[in-house]
């Protein structure tokens, strides 16, 4: 098995990135698609952050009401550090449990928005970062995903900056350019991935 950590910043196309490498055959592990499934109504996950901070990040249907626990644990770093306390081991634990089931000759691919910031690189058998320049990542952002342009250049600012990543990298696709430049790419990745797994056995 290869596991590769895939990461890059926001608007820099990982999403489309890991949707191609899934339909050449890699088993994809998404942190943020788990860290939503471990707190759906019913789970040991949304009762314990309901513990932590009360019934009013429910809403009137039963489910976790995202942007009030945003406006919470975004503005005070301690409640986001028990928020990320309780989710964090569940995603953690969820995607060992994907990993197990990919099977030995599996490429796995972990789609790990916060790979740099978290210092997890060491984690896996390379890491593979998807890399835009700001300027292309904030037109992005405004241009595909409607934000408005200082909310854009906030949320970039949260995150690692491009040379962080980049350190990190032991491959960088470069997604600057237009879509359909993109998936050669992708595909070199892959077959330098499969190539990698061969080496293994």
């Amino acid at each position: 098995m290869l596991r590769v950590g895939l990461t890059g910043g926001i608007g820099a196309g990982k999403s489309e990135v890991s949707r191609l490498l899934a339909s050449y055959g890699a088993v994809l592990i998404d942190a943020d698609k788990i860290a939503r499934e471990v707190v759906e109504p019913g789970t040991p996950g949304l009762a314990a952050v309901v513990a932590a901070f009360g019934e009013d990040v429910l809403t009137p249907e039963g489910t976790l009401d995202r942007p009030r626990l945003g406006s919470i644990v975004f503005a005070d770093p301690e409640r986001l550090a028990v928020l990320n306390g309780i989710v964090h081991p569940l995603v953690r634990d969820r995607s060992a449990e994907l990993e197990a089931a990919a099977g030995e000759g599996s490429v796995v691919v972990q789609d790990v928005p916060l790979l740099t910031e978290n210092g997890l690189a060491p984690l896996y058998d390379l890491v593979l970062v998807v890399d835009a320049s700001p300027e292309t990542q904030l037109d992005r952002l405004v241009r595909l995903r409607g934000m408005e342009p200082d909310e854009a250049r906030a949320r970039m600012a949260a995150q690692a900056d491009r040379a962080q990543r980049l350190a990190v990298a032991d491959l960088v696709i470069d997604n600057d350019g237009p879509l359909e430049a993109l998936e050669p790419q992708v595909r070199k990745v892959w077959e330098e991935l499969r190539a990698r797994l061969g080496q293994q056995s």
